[in-house]
């Protein structure tokens, strides 16, 4: 039986472990916390709690029969916190045929709303992206060390059950920001769980792989579609000048591309469930119904 070792089992994660759980898979991953490894033991996943008590030997006990290895832990100034905590005991793996990171589209940087696709030069404008630049090339190099495949995948704006403009306008905190020409491309959790439940099983087909729809939008357009289904009026337009942005949300308005991601198709034979945002809401609002 194959089994998949994912670390951090965040948003993502756990719902690409669901999907290889689902095809019979066995599926091991980590957290910090206590509850929601409770919740994630009754989904049937194996839960290695990561604390400052436990011992590193542990989680090379529960890595010795790993077949592919997943990692989902964004990096820090330090780096990349897999490699730099487990880097021992992921090598010590004796069984491990592929390696698989989840990354950002963040590593493109700002290109003025021009299309980027995966062959595509990385030229992050952001700290954040090139801490991800610089966690790939960490990944890259311990996957050659080892002689195993490693895909990388560089994943758009992700939404899904419990993250989307419809819960957004229900509870009140949705917002309709206007920026002149800005684009975003998103990506429905389950599509992330379906590309990379695809690319473990064609281990020849490695490399990078974005993971984004088809159809880059503004995000006052994904507030209007939601406002439509809902049957309730959308939230006045904010100028992105007059909307107090935090941090993070400034650095990821400063970045406008659109995104290519065809080797999904080409290479791996995978058509997104979702191909845009109108079938991701659509279909989001008809599961809650």
């Amino acid at each position: 039986m194959p089994h998949l070792f994912i670390f951090g089992l965040g948003y993502s994660a756990a719902a690409i472990g669901r999907r290889a759980l689902a095809a019979g898979w066995q599926v091991t991953g980590t957290t910090r916390d206590s509850e929601k490894a409770e919740a994630l033991r009754g989904d049937g996943f194996r839960v290695v709690e990561l604390t400052a008590e436990q011992a590193p030997e542990h989680l090379a006990e529960a890595l010795s029969s790993a077949s592919h290895l997943l990692a989902s832990a964004g990096p820090g100034e330090a780096g990349d916190p897999v490699i730099a905590g487990y880097r021992d005991a992921i090598v010590g793996a004796g069984n491990l045929t592929w390696l698989g990171y989840l990354s950002s589209l963040s590593v493109y940087g700002d290109r003025q709303g021009a299309w980027v696709e995966e062959a595509s030069p990385a030229e992050p404008t952001s700290d954040v992206g090139r801490r991800r630049l610089d966690a790939e090339e960490a990944w890259s190099a311990l996957a050659k060390q080892m002689n195993l495949p490693l895909a990388v995948f560089r994943i758009a704006g992700i939404y899904g059950p419990g993250r989307n403009s419809l819960r957004d306008l229900k509870v009140g905190r949705a917002r309709r920001v206007i920026k002149q020409g800005q684009v975003f491309n998103r990506i429905h959790v389950e599509d992330i769980a379906g590309a990379v439940f695809a690319a473990m099983q064609h281990p020849d087909h490695a490399g990078i792989f974005n993971l984004a729809d088809r159809e880059p939008a503004a995000q006052s357009q994904v507030v209007l579609e939601a406002a439509r289904l809902l049957g309730v009026t959308p939230p006045p337009a904010t100028p992105v000048e007059e909307a107090d942005l935090s941090p993070m949300a400034q650095r990821f308005w400063s970045e406008n591309r659109r995104v290519s991601a065809h080797r999904l198709k080409r290479d791996l034979g995978y058509s997104l469930r979702y191909p845009t945002y109108r079938e991701g809401l659509a279909g989001l609002l008809s599961s809650e119904r």
